[in-house]
């Protein structure tokens, strides 16, 4: 079933997005509250360009 596994792929995309976004808002709030810290902006960045990359590959 191609149409099934196009529909989750799409969905776990929208997924990833949405902890990207949640990602950043976390790691700010943490950054604002308990001062910076370079790893989880780090680990933030990484996820956001897999994030990207899942976008990309998509089409």
């Amino acid at each position: 079933m191609p149409g099934s596994t196009h529909g989750s792929t799409h969905g776990s995309t929208k997924a990833m997005g949405a902890m990207t976004v949640g990602g950043l808002v976390v790691v700010t709030a943490y950054t604002v509250t308990l001062g910076s810290n370079g790893w989880l902006w780090f680990g933030w960045a990484v996820l956001g360009l897999l994030t990207l990359a899942m976008i990309l590959t998509q089409s």
